[in-house]
């Protein structure tokens, strides 16, 4: 089965998480069949902590790819981050 999880990378202490298809049999950070994104926890602006290729996830997921729990909430709150972020130009125009 195809999944859509996370990957770590970063440092000791310092986390930082590739979002990755992959199969899922493959270890956590093991090979890959494409990177979608990324999400940086320790970021301290939300805009700079979470990238994700919103194009890519959509193909992925229907091709049948299953997204992991935590993918699945990145999901919900880049949504959100990118309705907050078109509201704020909407009122500085």
């Amino acid at each position: 089965m195809v999944t859509i999880r996370l990957s770590r990378g970063g440092a000791k202490k310092r986390p930082f998480y590739h979002i990755v298809v992959t199969d899922s049999r493959n270890r956590r950070d093991g090979r890959y069949i494409e990177r979608l994104g990324f999400f940086d926890p320790v970021a301290k602006s939300a805009r700079f902590s979470l990238q994700i290729d919103r194009e890519r996830i959509n193909y992925w997921l229907t091709t049948g790819a299953q997204p992991s729990e935590r993918v699945s909430q990145l999901l919900k709150q880049h949504v959100k981050l990118q309705a907050e972020t078109k509201d704020n130009a909407a009122q500085s125009a």
